[in-house]
C-alpha cells in the first residue's frame, strides 16, 4: 500500500513528463498552440474508462451505449460542424489502478480532446490529478461523488445530482413521512461507500440522529454476511444501501431468508434494472431507489417528465435492439446531449478552454417539460433533481407519494393527522423539490 500511494502521488508528474516526451525534441506541450488534442477537420476524439467487464459491467456498458445512442444519431446527421464524434473506451473493471492507467493512455498516447462518461467514484476520483495537470475536460460521470464537486475544478463538469442530494432527500422522507428513525447504512468500503455514508450521516444529523448501525463489504466481493448480521442485530427499520447491484441483492435475499423486512433504500448508482433482475419476484420486501433521471419506459408520464426519455427509447431500439430502456442508459444519453450542445456552442474553432466556456453559457438548456440543465463559471453541476422509484412487480416505477410507503413488515402507514397533508415524492433534491 505505501508503494501504491507513492505512485499515485507521483502520477501527475509522470504524466507531465510523458506529455513533454510525446511532443518530440523541439517542442513542448505549452509551445504547441496550433494543434488541439483530439480534434481534426473530420473528427473529435473522446476518451472513456469504465467497467465493460466484471461485477459492475452492466453500469459501464449501459452508460456507454446510452451515450452512443445520441452520438450515433448526431454522426449520421453530419456531426458537429462536419466533425464526427468518436469515443475511445477502455475497460477498467471498476478498478482504480486500471482506470488511472487507461486515463494516462487516453491523454498521452491517444491524445483525446476530452474525457467522457467515466463510471464510478473510486475510479474517477483517482484521475482528478491527471485532469488538473493536463487541463483536459472531464464531463458526464456516472457518479454523484462529492469529491468531484468540492473543491470546485474548472475542468470537471458534472451533469447529475450528487449522492449528498440523493441521501438527504431520502432520509427526509423516511423520517418525516414514514416516521422511521432507526436507520442503518450498508456501504461499499471505498470512496463511493464513504461518500454515501457521509451524506447519510449529514442528513440524519439534521434530525438529531445517527445510524443505528454501520456495516460494510469489500468492493468486488459479495461477502455481505457479517454486514448483514450487524444490521440485523441493530433492528434497523430502514437500511440505506451504498453499493453495487450484486452485493445489495444478496443482502436483501439474506434479509428475506431471516424474516427481516426493513425498508431498503439505494442510491442511483446501484442500477435499478439489474438489481430488480437479481432480486426476482418480491413479496414482503420494500425496495426504494433514488434516480437522477425519470423512468425511461414507454409510460406517457415519462414524456411529460423528460421528452428525451422517449428519444432515448427509440434510438436504443435502433442501435441496440437487444437492450431494454433503463435509468443508467438514459443518464448516459443525457450526458451526450450536454456534450453535443457544448460542442455546438463552442463553435467551429474548437479548443478545450473554449468548450468549457461554452458549457458555462448553458442556462436552462431544455431536455423536456420542466427539466433543464444549467451551468455557470462557478457551478459545474447541471442538474439537481432527485426522483424516487420503488420496486413493484419486478420493475422500478415512480413513487408518487411517500405516505403510501408501508412500514417494515408491510404495515400501512398511519393516516395523516389534521394539517398533516401528504407530501408528494417531489422531483427536486429535497422533499419539497428545492435545491439543497
Amino acid at each position: 500500500m505505501p508503494r501504491f500511494t507513492a505512485l499515485c502521488r507521483l502520477a501527475p508528474l509522470l504524466l507531465l513528463l510523458a506529455l513533454a516526451c510525446a511532443c518530440g525534441p523541439d517542442e513542448t506541450v505549452s509551445q504547441d498552440r496550433t494543434k488541439v488534442p483530439g480534434v481534426t477537420d473530420g473528427e473529435i476524439l473522446l476518451g472513456s474508462s469504465l467497467a465493460l467487464a466484471g461485477h459492475a459491467s452492466y453500469l459501464g456498458n449501459q452508460t456507454l451505449r446510452g451515450a452512443l445512442c445520441c452520438i450515433n444519431q448526431v454522426n449520421e446527421s453530419g456531426g458537429v460542424y462536419g466533425r464526427t464524434i468518436r469515443i475511445q473506451a477502455y475497460d477498467d473493471a471498476y478498478d482504480p489502478s486500471h482506470c488511472m492507467a487507461n486515463t494516462q493512455r487516453l491523454i498521452v498516447q491517444d491524445d483525446v480532446f476530452a474525457l467522457f462518461c467515466y463510471v464510478g467514484t473510486p475510479t474517477t476520483v483517482k484521475i482528478l490529478p491527471f485532469v488538473s495537470e493536463a487541463r483536459i475536460p472531464l464531463l458526464g460521470m456516472f457518479t454523484g461523488a462529492n469529491g468531484l464537486r468540492q473543491p470546485f475544478n474548472r475542468y470537471v463538469i458534472n451533469v447529475r445530482a450528487s449522492y449528498y442530494q440523493e441521501t438527504e432527500a431520502a432520509v427526509a422522507h423516511l423520517v418525516e413521512d414514514v416516521g422511521i428513525r432507526d436507520i442503518a447504512v450498508f456501504y461499499q468500503y471505498d470512496a463511493y461507500g464513504f461518500d454515501g455514508l457521509t451524506g447519510t450521516e449529514l442528513a440524519l444529523k439534521k434530525y438529531g440522529l445517527e445510524p443505528v448501525a454501520r456495516a460494510f463489504y469489500t468492493r468486488g466481493t459479495t461477502n455481505v454476511g457479517d454486514a448483514f448480521q450487524r444490521i440485523h442485530d441493530s433492528k434497523a427499520k430502514a437500511v440505506v444501501m451504498i453499493g453495487t447491484y450484486e452485493p445489495c441483492a444478496k443482502f436483501i435475499h439474506l434479509a428475506a431468508e431471516s424474516d427481516y423486512f426493513p425498508i431498503f433504500y439505494t442510491v442511483s448508482f446501484v442500477g435499478a434494472e439489474e438489481l430488480a433482475r437479481r432480486l426476482g419476484p418480491m413479496d414482503r420486501e420494500m425496495v426504494i431507489m433514488s434516480q437522477v433521471v425519470p423512468p425511461p419506459g414507454v409510460d406517457p408520464a415519462s414524456r411529460t417528465l423528460l421528452g428525451n426519455a422517449m428519444e432515448y427509447v427509440d434510438l436504443l431500439a435502433k442501435y441496440y435492439p437487444e437492450d431494454r430502456p433503463n435509468f443508467v442508459g438514459l443518464e448516459g444519453y443525457v450526458n451526450a446531449r450536454v456534450l453535443v450542445e457544448g460542442l455546438r456552442r463552442a463553435g467551429r474553432h474548437l479548443t478545450r478552454e473554449g468548450f468549457i466556456d461554452a458549457l458555462e453559457t448553458m442556462r436552462d438548456f431544455r431536455l423536456g417539460p420542466g427539466v433543464s440543465v444549467s451551468f455557470g463559471p462557478t457551478d459545474h453541476q447541471g442538474m439537481d433533481r432527485v426522483y424516487f422509484t420503488w420496486l413493484e412487480k419486478g420493475h422500478f416505477t415512480m413513487l408518487k407519494d411517500w405516505r403510501s410507503v408501508r412500514r417494515p413488515n408491510r404495515e400501512p402507514a398511519p393516516p395523516a393527522g389534521p394539517g398533516d397533508a401528504p407530501r408528494a415524492a417531489g422531483p427536486g433534491g429535497t422533499p419539497g423539490g428545492e435545491r439543497p
